[in-house]
């Protein structure tokens, strides 16, 4: 298989319109990744459940653990022990903060990379992909991201099989002709696609999980609460306590409703487009 043409399904608005331009035959795609963390909300997993029953490309699901759980338990996807998660924390000082994170390099980066290597080249682990086998890596990013774009050309520089392309961008399709795109071609909005414990979250996402995905929003909470149990292994080695809100406020405790949509600054990085485009 000298040429390979694989897509990253995140399951969000961009991906899905890619992944449907590739069902009617108007973008390459041998096959799709899902690269599932187990904590996507609910809508999510039904929106997934649909895609699956078009009859399309094939889409591989593929997992490296249950992300919620690896926190619980005080672990990385990798085994290591840390908070994998970009959580915040406030110092003495009052000022706000993130710990580093691993958490879509670890979750959805190398669960793709590993089924395109296993699965679909069929290579033994540390076997060298084949110098006359190309990977072409699809992602639904879209002309209003395209700073994304750029970051991951700058990830795959260094990797001589691999090469990514931005078929949204080569169109010239913000995320709104992507909606204008799935309005005729599914029957429901399609769901964000982001962890129910993903620090990133805005006011209004929070408030939208709290309303309409109870076990999500349970399952949030108690992440939250684990970053910040005695004697949790998750913490070992921070000074400060952790918090899935900027805010540095248990989640359980803050009162959406009373919040603008943007509180606070919302700090230096943010989600890197692979999680949920």
């Amino acid at each position: 298989m000298p040429v390979l043409h694989v897509l990253n399904l995140g399951a969000g608005v961009q991906s899905t319109a890619l992944y449907l331009l590739a069902r009617d035959g108007a973008a390459p795609c041998d096959a799709a990744v899902f690269a599932d963390t187990g904590e996507e909300p609910a809508a999510v997993y039904r929106h997934l459940a649909h895609l699956l029953a078009l009859g399309g490309p094939p889409v591989l699901v593929r997992s490296a653990d249950r992300l919620g759980d690896d926190l619980l338990h005080g672990r990385g996807g990798t085994g290591r022990r840390f908070a994998s998660i970009p959580a915040f924390t406030r110092g003495p000082d009052g000022r706000v903060g993130m710990v580093r994170r691993q958490c879509t390099k670890e979750y959805k980066v190398e669960v793709v990379d590993r089924t395109v290597r296993r699965e679909l080249l069929g290579l033994k682990p540390r076997q060298r992909v084949p110098a006359d086998v190309t990977v072409y890596q699809y992602f639904g990013i879209s002309t209003d991201e395209a700073g994304r774009a750029e970051r991951g050309k700058r990830r795959f520089a260094g990797v001589r099989h691999t090469v990514p392309v931005y078929p949204l961008i080569d169109r010239g399709w913000s995320r709104a002709d992507c909606v204008d795109f799935l309005r005729d071609r599914l029957p429901y909005p399609v769901p964000k696609s982001s962890c129910v414990c993903c620090p990133y979250r805005t006011n209004p996402s929070w408030r939208h999980l709290r309303a309409t995905d109870p076990a999500g929003w349970g399952r949030a909470v108690e992440i939250d609460a684990a970053l910040r149990a005695d004697g949790s292994l998750v913490t070992r080695g921070f000074r400060q306590q952790l918090f899935l809100h900027r805010s540095c406020v248990p989640l359980a405790e803050i009162d959406f409703d009373a919040l603008a949509p943007h509180t606070l600054d919302p700090l230096a990085g943010e989600c890197d487009g692979v999680c949920g485009v």
